[in-house]
């Protein structure tokens, strides 16, 4: 199963020089570029960990890439890297994009729970295979 969050998500995985196309875009709009991974790729997991802080100043891609590179090596086939753009600008200030640049070689999936609750009522809960294994050694 190919986890499909963000942009780009459909597409097959974008090659470094479209990845630093898109950094420099981000860059030349005056985003901020950042760097994530994690373990749990759950829709509603949001919050990521942040690899170094928010890249405000950077001017040009190559430090993106950089940076991109060097949570490559340390998390690179066990965790899900991805790179996002928060726009800074006063009103907006929120992501303007977000794409998975980087994946695990074996993605588990999800599994749907169903439970009956009150009458006839039925609930669905989303539950990552992932999530099984301890933090660190989900894959």
């Amino acid at each position: 199963m190919r986890i499909t969050q963000g942009a780009f998500s459909f597409l097959p995985d974008l090659t470094d020089e479209q990845i630093g196309k898109q950094a420099q875009y981000c860059i030349d709009q005056g985003w901020a570029v950042n760097i994530e991974f994690t373990d749990d790729p759950h829709p509603r997991n949001t919050y990521w960990e942040m690899w170094g802080m928010p890249m405000f100043d950077v001017r040009d891609a190559a430090g993106v890439m950089f940076e991109l590179n060097e949570c490559r090596k340390a998390y690179a086939g066990r965790y899900y890297i991805r790179m996002s753009a928060f726009d800074p600008t006063h009103g907006w200030e929120s992501l303007r994009l977000s794409f998975i640049s980087d994946r695990p070689a074996a993605e588990p999936g999800f599994s749907l729970d169903r439970q009956e609750i009150d009458g006839r009522s039925i609930r669905y809960t989303t539950r990552a295979y992932a999530t099984e294994r301890p933090e660190g050694a989900r894959y």
